[in-house]
């Protein structure tokens, strides 16, 4: 394969002219026949037994070109887009067959490439930096939510219902003395205070005690969203089974033995802390670069193609379907219960598309202009991350990502480094 010329047609657009030499389309040919021969019937010989000769003149010249084309196609115009040194996206492809014959082959394709995008005043840019620091109500809160879910459940049998009681109860609804659809429950758990019911009915059971029967009298929102109900007034019919609540564990060091590694309820309120500290400080350096990004997109001046925002898409469509699957959902039954259409999916998913693209296009351009090219140390430890948050070993993320494909990933990683270290922060306390 020879690259003839590499021009740009239009903006984005750009027109490569491949020829294959002779003797390699003829073996495509040749190849072609072989493969396709034994379908081929030609008259005065049996089917498949044909000579390429024979076959070329009842069929003519051109029988095998169209396989023999499409088998040298790719390579070529893989290698032709190497040697042009131009950086394709995968978009429509416009052939042109210019020549085919013994002197070879000779064609043009027009393929879309990546935009030329230009960026200034990436340094400096000013922004907030939030900073949380972890309190003691913090440190207590967390050490609550592990109490709730050691507590247990204790039956109340000396007192009437109170709010925030757990309450067991049978219940039937009746709207102008018909019962309704949905609206009967049999030893429904229901916490009082939860809004859990329609307004007005929990607070109806606080009072009451258990084996109690009683009516519920309450009116539907006029939102509710069962039309026929909304506006109207119902009774239901209740019968209160049992009261329970939560009974909590005593906060203290043998409560800590249970739940945790430490002894202590100091040295477990530590690590919490050190936790909640550790967890804050990658929530606001998050942040930090989300607001950073934010500018850079700003700042990016120049034409994308729109294949890029679309392939993007098409790649966020796919990610989601899988997550779907692995659910044991599929994009058909997500788009039905949301009500979506593929149009609609693609609709709302095109923000985030243009701003992902976007910024790999502003860091990609920012590492150019600052020449950052990672070390083999930088891409080892890279591979070694990679293999960590994919739980695999290295030599097998090494086989599946090429040095040159992750080198483009760690030079991105080293963009917004250097924007958030040139980068005038304040900090500013949550």
């Amino acid at each position: 394969m020879s690259l003839k010329s590499s021009n740009q047609v239009e903006k984005n657009r750009c027109q490569l002219e491949i020829e294959i030499a002779g003797d390699v389309f003829e073996k495509a040919l040749n190849d072609a026949y072989h493969k396709q021969s034994k379908k081929i019937m030609v008259p005065g010989f049996r089917k498949g037994k044909a000579p390429r000769a024979f076959i070329e003149k009842y069929y003519g010249d051109q029988v095998f070109y169209e396989d023999a084309i499409n088998a040298l196609y790719p390579a070529a115009l893989e290698e032709a887009v190497k040697e042009a040194g131009i950086d394709m996206i995968e978009d429509k492809i416009d052939f042109d067959l210019v020549s085919a014959g013994k002197d070879g082959l000779v064609f043009k394709v027009t393929v879309t490439t990546k935009p030329e995008i230009s960026i200034e005043n990436y340094k400096g840019i000013a922004v907030e930096k939030a900073v949380k620091t972890i309190t003691d109500d913090d440190v207590m809160e967390e050490v609550k939510k592990v109490q709730d879910r050691n507590s247990r459940m204790v039956t109340v049998e000396d007192r009437s219902a109170e709010n925030g009681d757990i309450t067991v109860i049978d219940f039937e609804g009746f709207v102008d003395g018909t019962a309704f659809e949905g609206g009967k429950g049999e030893n429904f758990s229901l916490t009082l205070g939860s809004g859990q019911f329609i307004p007005g009915f929990e607070e109806q059971i606080v009072g009451h005690q258990s084996g109690d029967e009683f009516d519920v009298t309450v009116t539907f929102p006029e939102d509710y969203q069962a039309a026929e109900l909304a506006g109207k007034e119902a009774v239901f019919k209740v019968k209160l089974h049992e009261i329970k609540v939560k009974e909590l564990p005593e906060l203290d060091d043998d409560f800590v033995k249970d739940v945790s590694d430490f002894d202590t309820l100091d040295s477990y309120k530590e690590d919490i802390r050190t936790k909640l500290t550790e967890t804050a400080e990658r929530k606001s350096k998050d942040d930090l670069e989300n607001k950073l990004i934010d500018k850079l997109v700003e700042l990016v001046e120049g034409d994308i193609p729109e294949a890029m925002f679309n392939n993007k898409i098409n790649e966020d469509l796919r990610d989601f379907a899988y997550r779907l699957q692995s659910q044991g959902l599929n994009m058909e039954a997500y788009m039905k219960y949301t009500g979506m259409d593929q149009e609609a999916m693609r609709a709302s998913m095109r923000p985030q598309a243009e701003r992902q693209v976007k910024t790999r296009l502003a860091l990609e351009k920012i590492a150019k202009l600052e020449n950052i090219v990672p070390n083999d140390d930088d891409l080892e430890e890279e591979y070694q991350t990679l293999a960590k948050n994919y739980e695999m070993e290295a030599d097998k993320i090494k086989e599946l990502i090429s040095k040159e494909e992750l080198a483009k990933d760690v030079c991105v990683k080293k963009a917004i480094d250097l924007v958030r270290d040139s980068a005038e922060i304040t900090e500013k306390a949550e």
